[in-house]
């Protein structure tokens, strides 16, 4: 099993989004939990960094997206980065 951290900013971002859509943040992070951090089975899965990844979990206006990365892959250990929709996406400082 991977340890997935979710920082307190994140946890307060996914309690924001409408129920739907955390549900599929949810269902990502369990999917990675169990799997690990390389989810090309997920929509639009990329690495934006050698370690870190992203995709969307919902399609359309607006796409919300995932951002995580691997901060120690002996310990199988991810840390997610961002959730919530693609427009406010920083993803100059995931570069």
């Amino acid at each position: 099993m991977w340890q997935i951290l979710i920082p307190k900013k994140v946890l307060g971002d996914l309690k924001a989004l409408p129920e739907s859509i955390s549900a599929n943040f949810w269902a990502l992070i369990k999917a990675m939990a169990v799997l690990g951090p390389v989810r090309g089975d997920w929509p639009n899965y990329g690495k934006l960094r050698p370690k870190i990844h992203h995709c969307h979990v919902k399609k359309g206006q607006p796409t919300y997206v995932m951002v995580w990365k691997v901060s120690d892959s002996k310990l199988k250990k991810v840390e997610v980065l961002y959730a919530g929709t693609h427009e406010k996406a920083d993803y100059k400082k995931f570069r």
